[in-house]
């Protein structure tokens, strides 16, 4: 099921879309640099926080600007707290950033009522450094994770909307209920800002600890959304599933349960299309495009080929390379900006399949062609050998070659990391197969 908002207190639905004043500050006046800036880094432990009420008035008022946080987790919380502005006489009087078992959070609610209170479908708990943002202009609300904007409400509630903000807090909310804090932080926050006016994205990627391809923000954007998308999934007999699952789901299936039914209403309406077909080539697929993606109107279209390829007369390195590109330029093509993604096939039992042996040297020329055309790339070849001491683990493969039920599980679970759509707590993500 979707997640549903965690903070216990919260309740109703997103606020219908409202264009606001200008906050305090005209666009004239409005300071170049935040109005606050905390940079302090700190670990929290969850049953604490920092106290910088003493510098409410830079923040109350604003009724447009940007809020940014700098922070790496090291649990998976409910609701943990990274920035907040509340009103400590009051219950349930806030305005926080902040994380909700993963998923990035941004709740504005005023004595109890709701006007903003919204969750991410990607998630953030890996452990490492992160840069969000979310920022509120007459538009609209838009959060940004790593530089990219991952989700646009049409909401558009900032400080101004919470009345008798009093207390702000790095790592905590506080109010009447919690005069000692709640929703602690638990990880490392390095520091926490707010302007009075709206970050431009060249600013937020400046801003960032690191910064995704625009491809990877485009997708989160989709995964985020709640306009309906088609994902194409297309490849050889290992994306086509054949045989070798044993009844199982194949890799595109379990992404397909994961998105259509764990992510919940209305990513239901997402359809998932697998388009493989065995024994193809990345010749095939270039010459059956029209077939295999474009009659699909789809909004992602992954590509995973290459097992064929070398071990096919006339489809060198040099012909793999080229038509990678030219698939890569062909999805860009595609009306409503469609994303590319490239999966580089999983490594095989050379004892059984020699004709298969420069199988890695493709790999490498796919993860090439993704460096230098900006593409989002899933590398199953070095996760399979990294998970297994460099060598191929051969109790996935049904025959050496295919990816077997416990094979395809890897796979679909590796796809499902790399997009930040994994929840331990998921029947997808924690199935295991005897």
């Amino acid at each position: 099921m979707r997640r549903r908002a965690v903070l216990a207190a919260a309740a109703g639905s997103l606020a219908a879309a409202a264009t606001v004043p200008e906050g305090r500050a005209s666009a004239a006046a409005r300071t170049v640099g935040p109005v606050l800036d905390h940079r302090v880094e700190r670990t929290y432990d969850g049953t604490s926080g920092t106290d910088l009420s003493s510098r409410v008035a830079a923040v109350r008022g604003l009724s447009t600007g940007t809020v940014l946080a700098t922070c790496r987790t090291t649990s998976r919380n409910l609701a943990m707290t990274l920035f907040s502005a509340s009103n400590p006489a009051e219950p349930s009087s806030e305005i926080v950033l902040g994380l909700a078992a993963g998923a990035l959070q941004f709740v504005v609610r005023d004595k109890g009522v709701v006007k903003v209170n919204r969750l991410t479908r990607t998630m953030y708990d890996d452990g490492a450094w992160h840069t969000f943002a979310v920022t509120v202009s007459g538009d609209g609300t838009v959060f940004h994770a790593d530089g990219r904007p991952v989700l646009t409400l049409p909401s558009a509630h900032f400080f101004s909307a919470v009345s008798g903000l009093a207390s702000v807090n790095v790592g905590r909310n506080v109010d009447s209920t919690h005069p000692g804090g709640e929703w602690f932080y638990t990880g490392g926050i390095r520091r926490v800002a707010v302007y009075d006016r709206v970050l431009t994205e060249a600013e937020l990627r400046a801003e960032s600890v690191r910064v995704d391809l625009a491809d990877f923000g485009t997708i989160s954007g989709i995964l985020n959304s709640d306009t309906p998308a088609n994902w194409v999934i297309t490849g050889d007999s290992i994306t086509h599933g054949a045989l070798w699952t044993n009844g199982w789901r194949s890799y595109a299936e379990h992404f397909q349960e994961r998105v259509r039914w764990e992510l919940g209403k209305p990513k239901n309406s997402d359809f998932v299309i697998d388009t493989g077909v065995s024994g193809s080539t990345t010749n095939d697929l270039v010459a059956a495009f029209s077939q295999r993606v474009t009659a699909f109107s789809p909004r992602v279209v992954s590509v995973m080929l290459g097992t064929n390829d070398v071990a096919t007369s006339g489809i060198g390195q040099a012909a793999y390379r080229a038509n990678l590109v030219r698939l890569v330029a062909a999805v860009r093509a595609l009306p409503g900006g469609v994303v590319p993604m490239l999966q580089t096939p999983n490594p095989v039992d050379l004892a059984r399949w020699p004709n298969r042996t420069a199988l890695g040297d493709y790999a490498d020329t796919m993860r090439g062609v993704a460096q230098e055309q900006g593409v989002v790339l899933i590398d199953h070849h070095a996760h399979w050998l990294a998970s297994n001491g460099g060598s191929v683990p051969t109790g996935l493969l049904g025959d050496g070659l295919h990816p077997d039920q416990r094979g395809h599980l890897f796979v679909s679970h590796k796809m499902i990391e790399d997009l930040r759509i994994f929840d331990p707590g998921s029947r997808v993500c924690s199935l295991t197969i005897p």
